[in-house]
C-alpha cells in the first residue's frame, strides 16, 4: 500500500513537531513519499530524484533573501520533491509568506513544522516503512521489465511494448521523440476500451502524479517516456519502473531509429572537447561531425534543470543561425558549437545570442556563449572562456548595453575585461588596483550606505550617457546630476577626456567582479 504524506504527518515520530501545511493542501492529500531526507543546504535540489519529504531546521534560510528563499521553493518544485516541512523557531519564528505564496503557485506542499524533533529518529522510523515498499516495487518493476525484454524479441512493436509497462504499473505511458512527436502509447488492459483518461481538475495534482525519463540510444538523448500515474495507481512503482525500463526502450529505438553517424560523431567532439583531447582527436571528428577544421565557431554552455530536453530546440537555433552543429547534454548542462559562416560571423553569433533569450527555459537556467574561435583546434579555448563567463557572473549577467541583470544569457565578450583579469591579476592585485582608483568613493558608499560606485558603473557601461544611466538607475536627471558631482569631487574631477577614463571604467568592472566572490572586501 503507498506510504502518503498524510500518513506520515500522522506518524508517531512526526506528530510531536505539531505539522499543520501552509501550502498546496490539496495536493498533499495525494502526494506519495520515496524518501525522506534532511538537509540545510538551500542547493540540494540537484542532488534529489523527486518524491522526497525534504526536512530542513530552516537555518539556512535566515539569512537568505526573499528570492533566494523562493527561488529554494521552485528549485524543489521543478526535481518534483513531493514536500517541504520547515521548522519554526527562535531564528524562523514562521515560514515567509513569499514562500507560502511560491509553494502554492508551485503545487509544492510545505509543512511548518512548529516543535523540534529530532529529524534522525523520524527518518530511521519512516524510511524503513519506505525501504520495505521499494523492495516489492523493485521485484514488479523487474518483472515488467523482463516482460518488455520478451515482447522486444518476438518483434513487438513499441505500442506493444509499452502496453506491458501499463498493465504492470496501471499508468498512461507515452514515448515522445525529441522534438515532442509521439512515437508509441498505451493505456492498462481495462482502461483501453475507453476513452482517454482526462486531467483532473488541479494540474498541478497531475503534474505529481507524472514521471518522465530521457531515454538516450548510445548516449544520444532520443526520445522521453512518460508515465501518468491513473486513479488507483501507485507512483513509486511507475517511478521505478520507468526507469528500469529504459534499456529496453533504448534497444527497441535502437532497431527502428538509429543515431545516425553525423549525430554520433557531434556528440562524440563535443565530449572530446570538454575533456581537453589533444588536437588530433578533434580533428579526427569534426569532418565526421559536418564540422570543417578551420571553421569559425562559438561555443555554448547552457545549465539547466531541463538541459536535455532543451537539446533539440537549441540545436534548431544554432542551425538556423549558421551552418553546422554538435551538441551533448550531460546531467544539468548542456554544451554545443555552432560554425559560423565565414562571411556572416558577427551577424550569427548576434543571432545566437537573441535565439537563446527568446528560449523559454526552465526558472533558475543561465547560458554563456564563449567567443569565436578560429579553427577545431581553438573549441576548448571557447569552451573554456563560457564557462569562465559563469563563474565569473556568479549570479550577475550582462546584456548587449553591458548592465548587468540577473541570470539568463551572457556573453562572454561583455566579460573580456573581467575574463582577462581573471588570467592575468591574481585577487591581491584586483583589489589594490580597484582601492587605488576608486578607494575614495568606496569609502563614501560604506560610511553613508549610498551607492555611488554602481551609479559611476552604469554611467561608465552607458558610455558616459547621463540621460540613459538616469534611466537604468531610475533616478531623475538632476539627482544623477548631484550623484555625478559628488563622484567627480571623489575621483579628483571629470574623467571624461582624460586618461583616467578606461582606468576608472577597468576599477568599476573589477569592483563588480571582486564583489560575487564569496568572503571578498574591498573596503
Amino acid at each position: 500500500m503507498p506510504i502518503r504524506l498524510q500518513d506520515v504527518l500522522k506518524h508517531s515520530s512526526l506528530t510531536p513537531a505539531d505539522p499543520v501545511i501552509r501550502a498546496a493542501a490539496a495536493v498533499a492529500a495525494q502526494t506519495q513519499l520515496r524518501w525522506i531526507h534532511s538537509s540545510e543546504v538551500l542547493d540540494i535540489a540537484p542532488l534529489l530524484g523527486g518524491g522526497e519529504l525534504l526536512l530542513t531546521g530552516g537555518q539556512a534560510l535566515v539569512a537568505a533573501t526573499d528570492k533566494r528563499r523562493v527561488g529554494y521553493i521552485w528549485e524543489l518544485a521543478e526535481r518534483r520533491v513531493a514536500a517541504l516541512a520547515i521548522e519554526t523557531g527562535t531564528g524562523l519564528p514562521s515560514i515567509p509568506s513569499a514562500m507560502v505564496a511560491a509553494a502554492e503557485a508551485a503545487g509544492l506542499p510545505l509543512i511548518e513544522l512548529r516543535k523540534v524533533v529530532p529529524f534522525v529518529g523520524v527518518m530511521e522510523a519512516i524510511n524503513s516503512l519506505l525501504v520495505s515498499e521499494t523492495a516489492g516495487h523493485l521485484q514488479q518493476a523487474d518483472g515488467a521489465s523482463h516482460a518488455m525484454a520478451v515482447e522486444l524479441a518476438h518483434g513487438g512493436s513499441l505500442d506493444r511494448i509499452l502496453a506491458v509497462l501499463a498493465d504492470a504499473t496501471g499508468t498512461e505511458v507515452v514515448l515522445t521523440s525529441n522534438e515532442g512527436a509521439p512515437l508509441a502509447s498505451a493505456l492498462p488492459a481495462e482502461q483501453a476500451a475507453e476513452a482517454e483518461p482526462a486531467l483532473t481538475a488541479n494540474a498541478e495534482q497531475d503534474r505529481a502524479r507524472t514521471i518522465s525519463v530521457d531515454v538516450s540510444v548510445r548516449g544520444i538523448p532520443s526520445a522521453r517516456l512518460t508515465l501518468r500515474a491513473l486513479a488507483g495507481s501507485d507512483v513509486n512503482l511507475a517511478r521505478i519502473a520507468g526507469n528500469r525500463s529504459v534499456d529496453i526502450l533504448a534497444l527497441a529505438l535502437l532497431q527502428r531509429m538509429p543515431p545516425g553517424l553525423k549525430e554520433m560523431a557531434g556528440a562524440a567532439l563535443i565530449r572530446a572537447v570538454d575533456s581537453g583531447t589533444q588536437n588530433w582527436r578533434l580533428q579526427q571528428l569534426a569532418p565526421a561531425a559536418g564540422i570543417p577544421l578551420s571553421a569559425r565557431l562559438v561555443a555554448i554552455v547552457v545549465r539547466s534543470p531541463g538541459s536535455r530536453q532543451l537539446r533539440t530546440a537549441v540545436e534548431q537555433l544554432l542551425d538556423r543561425a549558421g551552418r553546422h552543429s554538435a551538441s551533448y547534454a550531460d546531467n544539468a548542462e548542456l554544451l554545443a558549437l555552432a560554425v559560423l559562416r565565414p562571411d556572416t560571423t558577427r551577424e550569427d553569433r548576434k543571432d545566437i545570442l537573441a535565439g537563446l533569450q527568446a528560449l523559454e527555459l526552465p526558472e533558475g537556467s543561465v547560458s554563456a556563449v564563449g567567443p569565436v574561435a578560429a579553427g577545431i583546434a581553438a573549441a576548448p579555448w571557447s569552451l573554456t572562456e563560457a564557462r569562465l563567463t559563469l563563474e565569473l557572473a556568479s549570479g550577475v549577467g550582462v546584456n548587449s548595453k553591458g548592465t548587468m541583470q540577473s541570470g539568463g544569457v551572457l556573453d562572454a565578450e561583455d566579460f573580456a575585461v573581467e575574463r582577462l583579469a581573471s588570467h592575468s591579476l591574481d585577487d591581491a592585485r584586483r583589489t589594490d588596483f580597484v582601492r587605488q582608483q576608486l578607494g575614495a568613493i568606496l569609502v563614501h558608499d560604506e560610511q553613508r550606505h549610498s551607492a555611488l560606485l554602481e551609479t559611476l558603473r552604469v554611467w561608465l557601461d552607458s558610455g558616459c550617457n547621463t540621460a540613459q544611466a538616469a534611466r537604468e538607475l531610475h533616478l531623475e536627471r538632476q539627482s544623477m546630476h548631484q550623484r555625478l558631482q559628488r563622484i567627480f569631487t571623489l575621483c579628483g574631477g571629470d574623467p571624461r577626456g582624460t586618461g583616467r577614463l578606461a582606468a576608472l571604467h577597468l576599477a568599476t568592472r573589477l569592483a563588480a567582479m571582486q564583489s560575487t566572490l564569496p568572503g571578498r572586501s574591498l573596503t
